[in-house]
């Protein structure tokens, strides 16, 4: 592990951020000098600011999409080393993206580390205890999230809370996936009890952003432990066993009902608009990352949007640099639409004659194929993609301004279906429907009033595609069903190109194409988890993956539970 990402200076914390205008726009006036900074509630809440973007900027910019769509073969973009070796399933420890995006989960940590044990220890007098609690949550709520990245993608990471004992002894092994998932469920436990029940400034987290992401990290968890809370001995070896630990079935549940109960989330009425940059932080929204709005000129670098510039395929939609003209839809997932899931395909892929008005505005708006020539490697990605300034007026080269999703309540509905279904084929409990049908319902969807995996299946990869959920969705499955998964993997159609027929209007698979698709990998267990970059390897001897794919672990040793899980729930 690097030093750079072990060490993030208080100076971070102290920028002033004066280009927003929500929470980052706060500045300290007081020294630079952590010993001092923290003199007041504005002080705390300043400190906790950059735990919202800069620190995820470089997983934001491709990782995000990369791996979790890329991976999930929900994009093919066979020219973008950022994506192109996840999707085919042959990266290495030389692969572009991982060395950003360890790096990136693990500022996260290393920044929550730094401003849980400065606000602790040198908050003065005149510092509310409400404050030192709230900032500390938001914190633990951004630390355990990285932790549960950092699990699912490498299974394993290495689990520490002061950031300054290990700049000068970083080469120790990694901690096993269920220690991460129990840290992180510690962390985001804790956030449940001391956040805020509503944001006093709009884009905070809240308690019910902690439920939510618990209801999410609950059902990992339940795929790699047999019954009960999990205590170091009930791991789960066969990965094909078929069931799942009914105990953390029903904390996801629980924590789910939570995030429901609070009348201040719910869904969006048009799927499309949580897509505009004037509705971040809408009623939806449980967590986004928060980038500043202005040319990176006046913002600086690491606070800005960047992913628009990944995903738009031309100047007439995005401003500046374009380099997602060939960064499509993949095949798999485009023939996937259900031919009535019109309203969600629309604003997910750009296809031929879909028209967006409220893109290239002066010339009328835009059809896609039509105002420009349709990209010949298959149906660009729409979603993200917002337009020019001239449209919009907040837009600029390579920082577009709409936050990125990270957690949305409709996340939440699906998650609280699914830990209802539990273990069984299908269920028409009328709670797991209501929540279920209310997503389709707003997609223009017919109702089921009987539903299984599949169908859950379906749901989550098409409401959530290209906001960097369907892999890790893969993931869980394969904990419990692996070879079901890796076999669903073999057969998707991987980096497949496809382009638009005139004379049949429609879409067509690329006549050369020949499954598996070029430079494609077949999927085995050792598909599930990451290689650490080589970079990182280099610094740290542990961080080499053995023949199997793992990181040599050592246990983590727990401190007694801050929170009592049952209380939270009682």
């Amino acid at each position: 592990m690097k030093n750079k990402y072990i060490y993030i200076s208080i100076l971070l914390t102290s920028l002033a951020l004066s280009s927003c205008e929500d929470f980052l726009d706060q500045e300290n006036t007081t020294s630079l000098n952590q010993e001092t900074f923290f003199d007041s509630d504005e002080a705390v809440a300043a400190a906790t600011a950059p735990l919202y973007n800069y620190v995820s900027a470089t997983f934001n910019e491709k990782f995000y999409y990369g791996m979790g769509d890329g991976r999930a073969n929900n994009i093919t973009a066979q020219w973008s080393s950022y994506i192109y070796p996840y999707t085919n399933m042959n990266e290495t420890s030389l692969s572009e993206g991982l060395d950003g995006a360890w790096g990136s989960l693990y500022s996260v940590v290393a920044q929550s580390n730094n401003t849980i044990n400065n606000i602790k220890t040198y908050s003065a007098a005149t510092v509310s205890e409400s404050a030192k609690l709230q900032g500390i949550a938001e914190a633990r709520f951004m630390r355990g999230t990285a932790y549960w990245y950092l699990g699912s993608l490498w299974g394993a990471a290495i689990i520490y809370e002061n950031t300054s004992t290990l700049v000068n002894n970083y080469v120790i092994p990694a901690n096993p996936r269920a220690d991460v998932f129990e840290f992180a469920i510690r962390d985001l436990e804790y956030a449940a009890k001391y956040l805020p029940k509503s944001a006093s400034v709009k884009g905070r987290l809240t308690q019910a952003s902690a439920y939510g992401m618990l209801s999410r990290v609950y059902l990992s968890m339940a795929g790699i432990t047999t019954d009960g809370t999990y205590n170091g001995s009930n791991l789960a070896t066969d990965f094909n066993r078929g069931t799942r630990n009914v105990y953390y079935l029903d904390l996801a549940k629980k924590a789910a009902l939570q995030v429901l109960n609070n009348t201040a989330y719910g869904l969006m009425d048009n799927y499309g608009d949580l897509f505009a940059i004037e509705n971040n932080n809408c009623k939806e929204v449980l967590f986004q990352l928060q980038w500043l709005q202005g040319s990176t000129d006046a913002i600086g670098w690491g606070c800005n949007q960047a992913i628009t510039a990944f995903f738009g395929w031309s100047t007439m939609v995005s401003d500046g640099t374009n380099w997602g003209g060939a960064t499509c839809c993949s095949w798999d997932l485009f023939s996937e639409y259900d031919s009535q899931d019109a309203i969600r395909k629309h604003y997910s892929v750009a296809s031929y004659g879909e028209f967006y008005p409220e893109v290239y505005t002066k010339g009328g708006g835009y059809t896609y194929g039509v105002t420009e020539t349709a990209s010949t490697n298959g149906a660009n990605i729409k979603k993200y993609v917002v337009g020019t300034n001239e449209d919009n007026g907040i837009s600029y080269k390579q920082s577009s301004g709409i936050n990125t999703h990270m957690l949305r309540v409709a996340e939440v509905y699906l998650n609280l279906a699914e830990a209802i279904l539990g273990n069984e084929l299908t269920t028409s409990d009328a709670t797991a429907l209501y929540y279920y049908n209310e997503v389709r319902k707003r997609a223009g969807m017919p109702t089921k009033s009987i539903i299984g995996y599949e169908d859950l299946r379906y749901e989550r990869r098409i409401e959530f595609a290209f906001e960097g959920q369907y892999w890790f969705d893969l993931i869980r499955r394969a904990y419990y069903k692996q070879q079901e998964v890796i076999n669903y993997m073999n057969n998707q159609n991987r980096n497949a190109g496809y382009s638009y027929n005139s004379d049949l209007s429609e879409y067509e698979i690329s006549s050369s194409y020949v499954a598996p698709g070029k430079g494609v990998a077949t999927a085995t267990a050792k598909s599930f988890t990451l290689p650490v970059s080589d970079v990182d390897q280099n610094k740290n001897h542990y961080l080499k993956s053995n023949a199997n794919g793992e990181l040599e672990t050592i246990a983590y040793v727990f401190e007694a539970k801050e929170v009592n899980t049952e209380d939270l729930y009682n």
